[in-house]
């Protein structure tokens, strides 16, 4: 399953439920406000058993290069590794 994020106003406690139902054969893409997520709760991305992803046009609009950690399992993608990731993981669960 693909789950996608777009917004940044999920509490702590939230995004963990979301994420105990991840299992390593889901993927985790953060877009829009999304990639905010990953500097704002780094360690749930690290605790994620799935691929987690950024998407880079949205960390470079917001200009997030800095804030994020440079040893992360959280790695950036373009727009045509997204696309292809939506046709791998299907279904999808847009949040």
């Amino acid at each position: 399953m693909l789950y996608t994020f777009s917004q940044a106003d999920y509490a702590q406690r939230e995004l963990e439920g979301y994420f105990a139902n991840i299992t390593e054969n889901d993927a985790v893409v953060l877009w829009q406000d999304g990639v905010l997520l990953a500097i704002k709760y780094p360690h749930c991305f690290e605790q994620c058993p799935a691929e987690c992803l950024l998407l880079e046009q949205d960390i470079l609009a917001r200009n997030l290069t800095a804030l994020l950690p440079r040893e992360s399992k959280v790695r950036s993608i373009t727009m045509l590794d997204f696309v292809a990731i939506t046709q791998k993981f299907y279904p999808q669960l847009a949040l």
